[in-house]
């Protein structure tokens, strides 16, 4: 069987559109974390949707499930597939064209194996910008992107992929082809199959293109890392910046000083705005202007001083050039993979909770953390501004860091992920469900709703052969 699908599969994209050379078909096997590794029958590398309409009807035929994959950048393993070497990858890496671009209607249409870098660079040479920020942009693709709802640093802004798309082009499971790429911003013709694709990872079709949207480019970007006494005045100052600066305010990122020892150990930070151990808690703000950059500085100067003057800012540092701006952000991003290099595995956590609990649910699950493993460390950074931390835990430094995460990774999301509930949140905030979070989902979803993801599935793809094994 397996013989006669890869003939054909070999007929319809050619010889640079299959890979089943075992070293070669490696890489698409293994997640970014290098938690999950599978094995797959061939990589499949189609050129256009035609094609992925095609090898769709070819591996139905033969019930031969199917793995979408982006830039294979996820946290959550929806992108690997599994062991048996029986399913079929599907990597959007061909399908990689810049369609069109609407300056006037402030829209671009991108193929899904787009890179988000190269969409957000094709963005800036028509003087607009593409606002979706996250720190695999080098490699992820847009496809993925919108698979899995990314987030990033500038949802508080302009929201998350899902806000960001105004069409799509996409192969369903029984093959046909949904044609929806018109770049409207009004369009109330019925259910949004286009809102319901996007977030489910390749469970319910294969997206090959879509329309995104484009903002004006800033005339200005004003960055300040900020030093605080608690998380209490963390969210205060939230508060009041995004009050006094309302849409101009683009980023506020919680930062823990843990985090930042991890990235100097790691010798990706050699030095650091303000000293690491100067404060409890540090904020990276940052703010656009698309008037001038005096009326930007100004206007966060002011805001700045008053709380300063109010107590709660130890102490700030504006970066003077975009240099200094682009220093601040490569502390924030150097902080995920430095976790690991100086740590190795450890128990993450990517979680959402309404901006008015965050210091509440943080002291209560330290706290019930703490009283089950002494010593425990929590680097706990993200978003403020949309609700989303990102809670590591690393086991006390007398321990084993991996030995630690493989034996009470499982206690441990049980503690965190029920404060997560009982402050009601969410146990995924950005990063999808994949296979990591799929049987957590099935014991924290609501059951009403869990039941008509099951129907949608179902109904969409009856065989169960759309990236099987993920979300549910």
């Amino acid at each position: 069987m397996s013989t006669t699908l890869l003939s054909a599969l070999r007929e319809t994209l050619g010889e640079r559109g299959m890979i089943t050379d075992p070293a070669e078909k490696a890489p698409y096997c293994v997640d970014w974390r290098k938690k999950y590794v599978g094995d797959t029958l061939a990589v499949c590398l189609p050129s256009s949707a035609l094609e992925v309409a095609a090898l769709v009807r070819q591996c139905a035929e033969f019930n031969t499930a199917i793995v979408p994959q982006g830039g294979n950048t996820g946290m959550s393993g929806a992108a690997t597939p599994d062991s048996s070497g029986k399913q079929i990858v599907v990597s959007m890496k061909r399908l990689n064209r810049v369609r069109a671009v609407d300056t006037a209607n402030y829209s671009i249409t991108v193929e899904a194996g787009v890179i988000l870098q190269t969409l957000q660079d094709e963005a800036a040479k028509h003087d607009r910008l593409f606002p979706l920020a996250i720190g695999s942009q080098g490699s992820c693709m847009i496809g993925g992107n919108l698979a899995s709802n990314a987030g990033g640093t500038a949802v508080l802004r302009y929201g998350n992929a899902r806000e960001l798309c105004l069409g799509i082009e996409a192969v369903l499971p029984n093959g046909e082809i949904v044609n929806a790429l018109q770049g409207l911003r009004k369009n109330n013709v019925g259910y949004s199959l286009r809102d319901l694709l996007i977030g489910s990872e390749g469970t319910l079709g294969i997206i090959t293109a879509a329309t995104m949207k484009l903002f004006p480019r800033p005339k200005a970007q004003v960055t300040a890392w900020i030093a605080l006494e608690s998380m209490d005045d963390a969210i205060a100052l939230f508060q009041v910046a995004f009050a006094k600066l309302g849409a101009m305010l683009t980023a506020f990122e919680l930062i823990h000083p843990l985090g930042l020892e991890m990235a100097e150990r790691s010798d990706a930070v050699k030095s650091f705005p303000l000293p690491r151990d100067s404060a409890n808690w540090f904020v990276l703000m940052e703010a656009s202007d698309g008037e001038s950059e005096a009326h930007a500085t100004a206007a966060i100067e002011v805001m700045l001083g008053e709380e300063i003057e109010a107590g709660r800012i130890l102490d700030v540092a504006v970066a003077g050039t975009m240099a200094q701006s682009q220093s601040m952000w490569a502390i924030r991003e150097a902080i995920s993979v430095a976790q690991s290099m100086v740590e190795g595995p450890h128990i993450k956590h990517d979680i959402s909770v309404p901006i008015s609990r965050f210091a509440e649910f943080h002291r209560v699950t330290f706290a019930a953390l703490s009283e089950r493993y002494s010593g425990i460390r929590v680097n706990c950074f993200g978003h403020i501004g949309d609700g989303n931390l990102h809670y590591n835990v690393f086991a006390p430094l007398a321990s084993d860091q991996a030995s630690f995460g493989n034996v009470e990774s499982e206690a441990i999301n049980r503690i965190v992920h029920d404060r997560v509930v009982e402050f009601g949140g969410s146990i995924s905030a950005e990063h999808g469900i994949g296979q990591l979070r799929r049987d957590e989902l099935a014991h924290y979803g609501d059951p009403a709703s869990m039941q008509a993801m099951r129907a949608i599935k179902q109904a969409l793809d009856p065989k169960g052969l759309f990236n099987p094994g993920k979300v549910i």
